[in-house]
């Protein structure tokens, strides 16, 4: 499944943001739309989630994101009694972590200016001290959306975060939704700052008529961070593991579908022969 052709630039109206999850409209998550684009026949072709099966077949691979969703959005007030929002992005070794600064807004919080040095205190007697931009750069007066920060959480980080804090949320979904909305069926290990949304329309149903169809699931894991960069902005690191069963599997799903593409393309010319005579 590619993208078929190129898509030409359009404005998506406001009434079709994607507001609410598709629960608040009576759906299972499963039954939201499918966009399916065959490059071999130059087709597209409109579905629902719950179609899935249709195009995977017995032997094929589907590899799973097992990161679970973090109360990311942390209550904040800097030195000066400010009120601010601070978003986790990815846990950094020694008690770092990538963080965005947030002012608090009508509906959900938008874009904060912020400085190396800036202190802030959370809930309980945490803190938060921005040390750089991130990525760090020449100068520590850069502007900048991510920050490389010390952070102080009193406990564990997952508890605090399940007792202090909320989902990030952006101002076109227009409720808050509790975290329960932003997990998926294979979430298993808390970590991601924004939901793995690839996975979300995954239900139990699903994945049971999947694996009675033949189809194999493997797990990996990684923490998706805050929203996608800027175009300005680099890549930032985010945390991953993957098992080594999992990559075997993925090597030998290639290697098989590389050898079947070798037998189609075999088999179609034994055909085109027998036609020619």
């Amino acid at each position: 499944m590619a993208a078929a052709g190129v898509v030409a630039d359009f404005a998506l109206p406001a009434e079709l943001e994607a507001a609410e999850p598709p629960e608040a409209r009576g759906l299972r998550r499963d039954e939201v739309r499918l966009l399916v684009s065959d490059l071999e026949q130059d087709s597209v072709e409109h579905a629902r989630f719950s179609d899935l099966p249709r195009w995977l077949a017995p032997g094929d691979l589907l590899v799973v994101n097992t990161s679970g969703t973090l109360n990311a959005a942390i209550a904040a007030e800097r030195d000066d009694g400010r009120a601010f929002e601070i978003h986790l992005s990815t846990r950094l070794p020694g008690g770092f972590w990538s963080v965005e600064v947030r002012a608090p807004g009508l509906v959900a919080s938008r874009p904060a200016d912020a400085r190396a040095g800036t202190r802030f205190t959370l809930p309980a007697g945490g803190a938060v001290t921005l040390l750089a931009p991130y990525p760090v750069s020449d100068s520590l007066s850069a502007r900048s959306r991510l920050w490389l920060a010390a952070v102080h959480l009193p406990g564990a980080f997952v508890p605090y975060l399940d007792e202090h804090a909320v989902p990030i949320r952006y101002a076109y979904v227009k409720d808050a939704w509790p975290s329960a909305m932003y997990q998926t069926v294979f979430a298993t290990e808390p970590g991601s700052a924004e939901m793995p949304s690839a996975a979300r329309p995954f239900t139990p149903d699903l994945v049971t008529r999947l694996v009675a169809r033949g189809v194999e699931i493997a797990p990996l894991l990684l923490h998706t961070g805050v929203s996608s960069q800027e175009s300005h902005e680099p890549p930032y690191e985010e945390y991953y593991r993957v098992p080594r069963r999992t990559a075997e599997r993925v090597n030998d799903a290639r290697e098989g579908r590389r050898f079947r593409a070798k037998a189609g393309r075999a088999s179609s010319s034994r055909r085109s022969g027998r036609c020619d005579r």
